[in-house]
């Protein structure tokens, strides 16, 4: 028998068991919807966390206060107090101290009541220096950044966010109004280009204040010279490691402690990249592992489906043998048939997850990635469990004798 024949032979063989075949097929065909939404849930996750941490700079170094200790001896949680102040980012400033390191900017946060002549508004509001703009890597879509001398005098001077600007002055150019913070004038003198998010806040709605403004009238901190963070950027992503190794060694020897104790934290743009990825890529595997269970269900289904086949078809097959028809022939008459019934369900599904990666990505602002090389494994798995499952049953059919098999009605 030609490999044609046999084809149109196992198609009109499932034909005459439609709905058998499509509930057959039905695990197959969930099994791999599910596998490929998975996976493309658990990229388009990764990516967009990426671009959340490229999003707060390039080649970026983030130096945050850790435990802190009081006078009872009780360790306080990561953060409850700041322990940098504006010493620390002037000494990592020092070329002699970090030389490795290319821009330095201390940052203070406070969230601000807002209020223009039109309407009012909450944001987050941070004070810094000159140098946020370069370790960032933000530009300025309208207006000006302020520069060192404005930080030197502490003037009122505010630079906002898309987002902000468009909240508070909607219908007026925001260059030269006056905004209210926490019921402190300050003039606005730019507007930031769009950012979109990052992984703590929405940069497009913030306001940049000087640091020295900011510690005298807007901080909540008893220290003018405390700051909540210190953002550094390395000169280029092959000295980020030896950027680091500086900043730890240098704030080591500064606040007098050591690394089992240092109350601050050091982390860099690759180590939030490489943590995030290492979770979601442990949620994608477990999830996935879940999804392929129906997979295995759909398998089993399979060969259930053709050992039923087998049964139903002795007569059949007797007569075939009779004919002239090897075991070969029998064998892959089944092998076929469960091949087309796994190739079916894995096409049916990878349609499915198409269609589903497109409505997830609507519906949860995800970027659901449809991956070609997971799509077409998809495909050859299908055809596989198609293949694994008939293997008994084309088996136990392909030893059937001829004058039992006629004689079994």
């Amino acid at each position: 028998m030609e490999w044609s024949e046999t084809i149109k032979t196992a198609v009109a063989a499932l034909n005459a068991r439609r709905m058998r075949s499509l509930l057959t097929m039905l695990g197959i065909l969930i099994g791999i919807a599910a596998v490929m939404l998975t996976v493309g849930l658990g990229q388009g996750t990764q990516q967009q966390i990426t671009s959340q941490i490229n999003a707060l700079g390039s080649n970026m170094i983030i130096v945050s206060p850790s435990q802190t200790t009081t006078s009872g001896g009780f360790r306080g949680g990561g953060g409850a107090a700041s322990t940098l102040t504006t010493a620390d980012a002037a000494m990592l400033a020092d070329p002699t101290v970090a030389p490795d390191i290319a821009a330095v900017a201390p940052i203070s946060s406070v969230s601000g009541s807002l209020q223009s002549s039109s309407t009012t508004w909450t944001s987050t509001v941070v004070g810094t220096v000159p140098d946020w703009q370069t370790v960032r890597a933000r530009e300025v879509a309208s207006g000006r950044f302020f520069s060192t001398s404005e930080v030197d005098s502490a003037q009122s001077v505010a630079v906002i966010g898309s987002e902000t600007a468009t909240e508070l002055f909607s219908s007026v150019n925001p260059i030269g109004q006056s905004v209210s913070i926490n019921g402190q004038s300050f003039t606005v003198i730019g507007v930031l280009a769009e950012a979109g998010s990052s992984l703590s806040s929405n940069e497009d709605d913030t306001v940049l204040v000087p640091l020295t403004t900011f510690a005298n009238r807007l901080s909540t901190s008893t220290s003018v010279n405390s700051v909540s963070s210190i953002y550094l950027s390395g000169k280029d992503a092959d000295s980020l490691s030896a950027a680091y190794q500086q900043v730890q060694t240098a704030l080591l020897a500064a606040h007098q402690v050591t690394s089992d104790d240092a109350d601050f934290s050091v982390s860099t743009q690759a180590s939030l990249v490489e943590t995030a990825t290492s979770v979601s890529g442990v949620l994608t595997l477990l999830l996935g592992g879940v999804a392929g269970i129906s997979l295995l269900v759909g398998g089993i289904g399979v060969m259930n489906i053709m050992l039923v086949s087998v049964s139903e078809r002795v007569r059949e097959i007797g007569l075939r043998k009779a004919l002239g028809a090897t075991p070969a022939v029998i064998r892959r008459q089944f092998l076929v048939e469960a091949g087309i019934l796994g190739t079916l369900g894995g096409v049916l599904g990878v349609t499915i997850g198409v269609v589903g990666a497109a409505i997830l990505t609507l519906t949860l602002s995800i970027d659901v990635a449809v991956s070609v090389p997971v799509t077409l494994l998809a495909l050859v798995v299908s055809l596989g469990i198609g293949l694994v499952a008939g293997v008994y049953p084309a088996s136990r059919a392909a030893k059937l004798a001829p004058i039992d098999a006629l004689r079994s009605e």
